[in-house]
Formats: structure tokens, C-alpha cells, sequence
């Protein structure tokens, strides 16, 4: 029986090696032929650098397969050995911990949640650690966790602010490293989005495309070149700041007093006079409640202005609509529809993807956080960035 101790990290593979596993992550099994066409490498380039990620269980041959017009000779694909190798993904809310366990392909294998025992940074990572320690398989298996937070982290370490949890200055990375063993890295929640989307989602095969979500706050993330771009800006909900209106008296309206679930609850509930849900105030809207229908409208008329802005400005076409408040456009898409169309009169709106997630999928960006730190170096998914 082997003893070799728990596989941890690639950083001593070469980049190439860890390229050759990008792809075959990513776009499924690939002869050596094919990885050398895709990558531009040459045949004997490909088998030395296929040749640790094998060594260390990482690739394996999958069964010989006949190619068509080849004479016959069998097509022998590398594919990942998923089963021997998955990752912990945690999403952070302000009161509760969504963690998930997945393969390398984010693929869910265990979850759990937990309600928040405390803010505190270390209390919440202390918590993190038990709830990961804790998931079904132990942590032999396990090559690192990743978080996501609503906030910034510009060195995937230390949160520098956290608006929801009131940190500023935290070391995740390095606090969870120390009470559990694993690697661990730390990033804003809807860059973790973007990642799985475009490693695994509906962005699959895009190189640019913009992520907008919507829920507690306005969040946005660009990928462009297969690369995601960052800012601070972007990170503390900078995209729900915009200015959309500005009354008689001076009172400025922005994105996020339009679009987030806490404003659309608080502008019908207001006219009804008592609390409504989010769920409540959709479902009044769909029936004709004028009140409701009011704050729907102008919630979507801002959304498809929003969307068909930010296709602009980032010169992208493809746009994914995230977010736990993604069923306003999902219940009223051909009214999303026509507000993109009054924003782009002349030109067709950009293609727009909804995809509603609950919390555990944001915890399944946060695995593909872990997933990139220990297939790829950091700087080929997310260029460095300043605080």
C-alpha cells in the first residue's frame, strides 16, 4: 500500500503540465494528438508534461477508443481522476455558512449550512474549518477551500473589507491554512460566480462575457481573454452606485435603490402597509396588484438599461444575470426584453443569460476558487490586482 501523504498542491509542476490539465478540466478527455494541436505544443512536448500529473494521480488513460479514418489505431484520452481529488467551497452571508464539497468539476458530492454563530473573523473561520473537517470523506482527499465573501480580497488572502460581515483586514486564507492543513484561498462572491460559469456554467465557451447580479446588492464581474478583470470598485457593489434618476428635491436614485430585494420589499411594502417578501411582491405583481406592478416595472425598465449599459461600456455581448433576485427577469423577461431595446434602438440587445442561484451554488463558485488554485496558476484565471 502506498504511503505517499496527501496530494496538496501542483506548484511544482510545471506551468505547461498544469495547462495540459486546464484543458482536459475544462473541455472534457483529450488524446495527447489533441492537447498538442489545441495547446500548440509537440507530441513529445505533451508526454513529458502529462507525465508528473500522472505520476501524482492527477491524469490517467481512459479506455482505448477507435478513431474513424486512422487506420484503425486506438485513441488513448487523458482524463482527470476525479474521484481521488475534490475541494471545499464556503460562502459567507451575513448570518449564515454555506459549504459545499465538490469534485474538480464542481460537481456537489456533500453540503451543509449553519447559521452564523458569531461576525467575528476569527469565530467564522473556526466555524469554517469544523464544518469542512466535518463534510463526508474527511480531508485526505481534499487539495484546498475556497471562500467567497461579499467584499474584496486583492491579494485571494485577506478580505481588505467586508461590508456585510464589517471586516477589514482579515487573513482567511492564511487563518484557515493554520486550523485545517489545506490550502486555502479567499475572493469576492461574484468573481467566484464568474469563474464557475465560465470554467463549467453557461460561459463555457465564451473568452468575454460580463456577469450582473442582484440580490442583497448589485455585483459585476468581466471576463475578458478568458481572464477575470478586477477592480475595487467592483468588488464593494460599485455597479449599484450608478446614478439612475435624480427627483425635484434633489434625491439622488441609484441601480441598487431600484434593484436589490431589500428596496423592492421596502417600496411596495410601504404602499401596502405591511412587510412583503420578495416572493410576495413577484407574485402580487404577476397578478395584476397595482402597487406591486409599479415597483416590478421600474425595477426591470432600470435592469434593462443596466444590462444593455454594461454591454456597452465593456464591449461585451453575452451577459449572465445571476443572483438569488434573478426571478424578476426570469417572471418578466419580454419586459427585460423590450427595456434593452429602448436602450439600444438601432442595434440588437445583447444575448442575455438568466441564471437564478441559491446560496449553495454561490458556494459552488467559491469551490472553483480552490479548483483554479490547484489546477492553475493563480495569475492565468485572475491577473494581480491592487487593494
Amino acid at each position: 500500500m502506498s504511503t505517499r501523504p496527501p496530494l496538496r498542491t501542483l506548484t511544482d509542476t510545471p506551468l505547461g503540465s498544469r495547462s495540459i490539465l486546464r484543458e482536459v478540466l475544462v473541455r472534457g478527455p483529450q488524446s495527447r494528438t489533441e492537447l498538442a494541436a489545441t495547446l500548440h505544443l509537440t507530441l513529445p512536448n505533451v508526454t513529458r508534461l502529462t507525465r508528473p500529473l500522472i505520476a501524482l494521480g492527477v491524469l490517467a488513460e481512459t479506455a482505448a477508443e477507435r478513431v474513424p479514418g486512422t487506420g484503425g489505431r486506438p485513441r488513448m484520452p487523458l482524463d482527470v481522476v476525479i474521484e481521488n481529488h475534490h475541494v471545499a467551497g464556503v460562502k459567507i452571508t451575513g448570518d449564515h455558512l454555506y459549504v459545499v464539497r465538490t469534485d474538480l468539476r464542481a460537481a456537489v458530492v456533500a453540503e451543509a449550512r449553519e447559521p452564523l454563530a458569531s461576525t467575528a473573523p476569527d469565530a467564522v473561520l473556526a466555524q469554517i474549518a469544523r464544518l469542512v473537517e466535518q463534510t463526508p470523506g474527511g480531508t485526505d482527499l481534499l487539495r484546498g477551500i475556497g471562500v467567497t465573501v461579499g467584499g474584496h480580497a486583492p491579494d485571494r488572502a485577506t478580505v481588505t473589507a467586508a461590508p456585510f460581515m464589517g471586516w477589514s483586514g482579515v487573513d482567511v486564507a492564511g487563518g484557515l491554512t493554520a486550523r485545517t492543513g489545506l490550502p486555502a484561498v479567499v475572493d469576492n462572491d461574484v468573481a467566484g460566480l464568474a469563474g464557475y460559469l465560465h470554467w463549467y456554467g453557461s460561459a463555457r465557451e465564451l473568452d468575454r462575457f460580463a456577469v450582473i447580479t442582484i440580490g442583497a446588492g448589485v455585483g459585476f464581474a468581466l471576463v475578458v481573454h478568458n481572464r477575470n478583470l478586477r477592480s475595487r470598485a467592483a468588488d464593494l457593489n460599485g455597479l449599484g452606485q450608478h446614478v439612475v434618476s435624480v427627483a425635484a428635491d434633489g434625491a439622488v436614485r441609484t441601480v441598487a435603490s431600484f434593484l436589490t430585494t431589500t428596496e423592492i420589499c421596502a417600496r411596495a411594502s410601504a404602499d401596502h402597509g405591511r412587510d412583503l417578501s420578495y416572493d410576495d411582491v413577484l407574485t402580487l405583481a404577476d397578478h395584476g396588484d397595482p402597487a406591486c406592478r409599479r415597483v416590478v416595472d421600474d425595477a426591470v425598465a432600470v435592469l434593462g438599461d443596466l444590462v444593455a449599459s454594461v454591454a456597452d461600456f465593456a464591449l461585451v455581448e453575452h451577459v449572465v444575470l445571476s443572483g438569488e433576485g434573478a426571478a424578476l427577469a426570469t417572471l418578466n423577461r419580454a419586459a427585460l426584453d423590450d427595456a434593452m431595446r429602448v436602450r439600444r434602438p438601432t442595434d440588437p440587445p445583447p444575448l442575455l443569460d438568466v441564471h437564478g442561484v441559491d446560496f449553495s451554488e454561490w458556494a459552488r463558485g467559491a469551490a472553483v476558487l480552490a479548483v483554479q488554485e490547484f489546477v492553475a496558476a493563480p495569475a492565468t484565471v485572475h491577473p494581480p490586482l491592487g487593494g
